[in-house]
């Protein structure tokens, strides 16, 4: 499993609403908090889900 820290760009799976894959990650824990790169969107989820969605990290 890869280990992800506040400040990498992480690649998800499907894109948002706004056509972009690319999220910083903002917050970890329990839940984690990503930002869409592209429009600026802040969504929080489940660490399961976000591991299951994240497909590449950048540092």
């Amino acid at each position: 499993m890869t280990e992800y820290n506040i400040g990498d760009n992480v690649t998800t799976k499907k894109p948002h609403a706004c056509g972009s894959n690319s999220w910083t990650v903002v917050r970890i824990g329990a839940d984690y908090k990503i930002k869409c790169d592209k429009c600026g969107h802040v969504v929080m989820i489940s660490a399961d889900k976000f591991y299951r969605i994240a497909k590449s990290a950048k540092q």
